[in-house]
C-alpha cells in the first residue's frame, strides 16, 4: 500500500515525553504542507490528541521512514524517540487506525472522544491539500468504521471520556461532589465536558473565559462565567480545578498557588502539553493529577472488545479490496488492450477489422464486457491476479 505510520502515544511515552511532539490544530496545520514536501510523499495526515501523536504517510513507492519526518518537523531527535515509538506499514498502520477511531486503542477504552479527533485530522489534511485518494478513503472508511462500534457495541460501561474520568476520580477522591465548588479553567471541548460533568455531579461550577461573545460563547448549562485574567481570584476556598487549555504557557504556577489563604485541594491537568506547573504538587495538601494518571480503566469486556474487532475486520477487507482494485486499473486497462489485439488476431476478425465501425463496435464490446466481468469481482480482484490473467492472454497474440 506504500502506507507508513509513525506513532507516540501513552502506551510507550510518558506525558512528558509526548509533550515535545504534541502540537494543537494551528500548528498541525503549519507542519503539514512541510511534511507534504518530503521526497516520495504523496499525501499525509497528522493525527494529534492529548495522549497519541500519529503521522501517517503515503508514498509513491518509496520507503520513507515517518519517525524521522515527524520528529524533524518537531525539532528532536528521532533516535531520542526510536525506542518510546511504533512505526507501523501498510496493513497494520490501516488496521491500527481503525481501532484507533473505535477507542480500542484509547488510554481510556471506548474514549468517545477520538472518533472526533481522527474525522477532524483528516479534515485538516484535506484543508491543507496534503491528502491524497488513498488516505482520505482511509480515514472516511475508519471513521465509518468507529461509528459502527459506537451505535453497535457497548464497549464500556464507564465513563468514555478524560473529562468525565477526571470527575468520577474525583468524586471518589472527595466521597461526594454534591456542594463542592470547582474552577474549570478553558472552554474549549474538554473544558465544556468537564464543567457539564462537575455540574451533574452537584458541583458549583465556574468557568474561565478569556472573551465573551453573546451568542457566539458556548457556557456549559448551569455554570458560571469569571474572567480568565482574574482566575486566581475565584480560586480562593475552591475544592478543585480543572484545567483544560491549549496555551502554550502555564494556565496556574506554584508561585500563584502558593499566594492563596485556602489553596484548591485537587487540581486536574487535562491539558497536552500540561497546564499546571508540576511544582504545584508538591505543596503540601495538594493533589495533582494529569493526563496519565486516569487510565487503567476498569470493566473492559472482552465479548464486546471481539464483536468491536469483528467489525474492524470487516472495515479492514473493504479498504484492501478497494485498495487492490485502484491499484489493478492500469492492469485492467492493459487487459483490454490485449483482449482487442487477440481478437484481432483471430482469423475469423480479421477481415473486419478493415471496416473501422465495426472495428470501434469491438472494441466498446471488449471494454464493456471487461467492465462487467470485473466489476462484479471487486472483491477478489488483485494485481497479482489480473497480472497472470494478462500474460495468459498475451499467449499466441503476437506479443
Amino acid at each position: 500500500m506504500n502506507l507508513y505510520m509513525a506513532g507516540i502515544d501513552f502506551l510507550r511515552a510518558p506525558i512528558a515525553r509526548r509533550e515535545p511532539v504534541s502540537f494543537v490544530r494551528g500548528q498541525v496545520s503549519a507542519l503539514l504542507p512541510r511534511l507534504a514536501q518530503a521526497a516520495h510523499v504523496t499525501g499525509c495526515v497528522l493525527l494529534a490528541t492529548c495522549n497519541r501523536t500519529e503521522l501517517y504517510v503515503h508514498t509513491d513507492g518509496t520507503a520513507v521512514d515517518p519517525l524521522v519526518l515527524l520528529c524533524r518537523e518537531a525539532g528532536v531527535d528521532a533516535d531520542a524517540y526510536r525506542a518510546i515509538s511504533v512505526v507501523r506499514t501498510d496493513a497494520q498502520a490501516a488496521s491500527h487506525l481503525m481501532a484507533v477511531a473505535a477507542g480500542l486503542e484509547s488510554q481510556i477504552f471506548g474514549d468517545d472522544q477520538i472518533i472526533t479527533q481522527v474525522r477532524d485530522a483528516a479534515a485538516l489534511s484535506r484543508e491543507a491539500g496534503t491528502s491524497d485518494s488513498v488516505l482520505d478513503t482511509l480515514f472516511r472508511r475508519a471513521v465509518t468504521a468507529g461509528k459502527r462500534v459506537k451505535t453497535e457495541v457497548r464497549l464500556t460501561g464507564v465513563p468514555a471520556s478524560a473529562a468525565e474520568r477526571g470527575v468520577a476520580r474525583a468524586a471518589d477522591f472527595f466521597g461526594s461532589l454534591a456542594g463542592k465548588r470547582a474552577v474549570v479553567i478553558g472552554n474549549g471541548e474538554m473544558g465544556r465536558l468537564a464543567a457539564t460533568a462537575l455540574h451533574a455531579a452537584g458541583c458549583q461550577v465556574t468557568v474561565t473565559l478569556r472573551t465573551y461573545r453573546h451568542g457566539q460563547t458556548i457556557v456549559p448549562a448551569g455554570c458560571a462565567t469569571h474572567p480568565y485574567e482574574d482566575r486566581c481570584a475565584i480560586l480562593e476556598g475552591a475544592h478543585l480545578v480543572v484545567s483544560a487549555t491549549t496555551s502554550p504557557h502555564y494556565t496556574l504556577t506554584r508561585a500563584q498557588v502558593d499566594a492563596l489563604d485556602r489553596p484548591p485541594v485537587l487540581f486536574i491537568d487535562l491539558a497536552m502539553p500540561r497546564d499546571l506547573d508540576e511544582a504545584i504538587a508538591g505543596r503540601e495538601g495538594v493533589v495533582m493529577w494529569n493526563l496519565d494518571d486516569l487510565g487503567d480503566l476498569p470493566g473492559q469486556d472482552d465479548g464486546a472488545r471481539q464483536a468491536a474487532q469483528s467489525i474492524l475486520d470487516e472495515a479492514m477487507e473493504d479498504f484492501t479490496a478497494w485498495y487492490d482494485y485502484r491499484q489493478s486499473l492500469p492492469l485492467i486497462a492493459a487487459l483490454k488492450d490485449t483482449a482487442l489485439m487477440r481478437l484481432r488476431y483471430d482469423h475469423a476478425y480479421a477481415g473486419l477489422c478493415e471496416d473501422n465501425d465495426l472495428d470501434g463496435l469491438a472494441a466498446l464490446a471488449v471494454q464493456k464486457t471487461v467492465d462487467l466481468m470485473l466489476g462484479g469481482m471487486k472483491g477478489i480482484v488483485s494485481p497479482e491476479r489480473l497480472t497472470a490473467c494478462l500474460e495468459h492472454m498475451k499467449k499466441g497474440s503476437g506479443k
